[in-house]
């Protein structure tokens, strides 16, 4: 079963990194089948041997001299992430944004829960679901009052991808 190592600040900020050389990093921890998809960091590989995020984001940072914080979600989660569909077509096209996945690095707890919907916006739409944040925001993501820092700050490390990003990754899996 196929994996997916999502990273967080690939190729933003004057940070390039090519195809070959992340997959290179994946290829040299044992991984197979590996293959990157876009250019924001998203990994697909066949975990032989285990996945282990923190060992990864390691050979990342080893590799590329600066630190790579990285999450994994299997190609069940990944489906489950891609099929959850919790903002209606008309709530979409009331607000005019594209549904946004925030990945979580670890667990919230219902506290942390709470602090980020208590802190959110009413113009952006929250819901959280599993290790990730579903974010309907108003328009664009420039657009949106929504911190992601903030979310940071409570939550952990995030990293955060279009809900169509994810559907775009099943066939691959």
């Amino acid at each position: 079963m196929r994996s997916v190592a999502f990273l967080r600040a690939i190729n933003v900020g004057g940070r390039r990194v090519a195809k070959d050389e992340l997959i290179s990093v994946f290829v040299d921890l044992g991984f197979a089948d590996v293959d990157a998809f876009l250019a924001s960091g998203n990994v697909l590989f066949t975990p032989t041997p285990p996945a282990d995020a923190e060992m990864i984001a390691g050979a990342l940072e080893e590799a590329l001299g600066y630190p790579v914080p990285t999450t994994v979600r299997s190609s069940d989660e990944v489906h489950r992430i891609a099929e959850r569909d919790p903002f209606s077509p008309e709530e979409i096209a009331a607000v005019g944004g594209k549904p946004q996945v925030i990945l979580l690095f670890t667990p919230p707890t219902d506290v942390q829960q709470q602090a980020v919907l208590d802190r959110a916006h009413p113009a952006d739409r929250l819901v959280f679901d599993a290790q990730e944040l579903h974010w309907l925001p108003p328009g664009g993501i420039s657009d949106s009052a929504l911190d992601l820092n903030a979310i940071s700050r409570e939550l952990g490390p995030i990293t955060v991808r279009t809900a169509n990003t994810m559907v775009r990754l099943l066939p691959r899996l």
